[in-house]
């Protein structure tokens, strides 16, 4: 059933974002990593979990606008605060009804550089929650390599699409 399957899709993506923050402690999440961006951990964990709150949003307005994110910097300079905003959007978002999956909504969200404008278009709830997991899965791929870069070890399928280690479980079984 696709209400159980995207609940559980919620769950076991924010609950691999608790693993990464188990295993970063404050100073390497808030830490410059520096480059051009200078971007730390916690700004990449934070952007997604900010996906996730404008989600919630949307559930009361009917309105999801990822362009209004909060870009809280407590978020993404305290392990202690992300921990806490996670374990929220699991309560929230962890076990939502199907009504509420099937619940249409207007989405905004910038995909063009330059001077355009940002355009509303019309979906629904339980594709914006596959959006917000597929989001999370691509920049927990990011983080990965950031860690790997500040000696951080995160486990094998952070980062990777379901579909992806499924694949791999598959061509492991014919080699095997």
């Amino acid at each position: 059933m696709l209400t159980e399957s995207l609940n559980t899709a919620v769950r076991d993506v924010l609950q691999q974002g608790f693993v990464f923050l188990n295993r970063v402690g404050d100073v390497a999440y808030a830490r410059p990593l520096g480059g051009e961006l200078e971007t730390s951990l916690g700004a990449h964990y934070r952007h997604v979990l900010d996906h996730f709150l404008c989600l919630s949003e949307g559930l009361r307005s009917g309105q999801v606008n990822y362009d209004q994110r909060r870009r809280n910097p407590q978020i993404e300079s305290s392990v202690l605060c992300a921990r806490l905003v996670t374990e929220g959007l699991i309560d929230e978002l962890g076990g939502l009804s199907h009504e509420i999956l099937r619940s249409e909504c207007t989405v905004t969200y910038s995909v063009g550089y330059g001077e355009t404008e940002a355009e509303a278009v019309r979906s629904n709830l339980a594709r914006e929650v596959m959006f917000c997991v597929g989001h999370a899965i691509h920049h927990y791929a990011i983080l990965k390599l950031l860690c790997s870069g500040v000696g951080v070890k995160v486990p094998y399928g952070f980062g990777v699409a379901p579909s992806t280690l499924k694949h791999l479980e598959t061509e492991a079984a014919e080699r095997g």
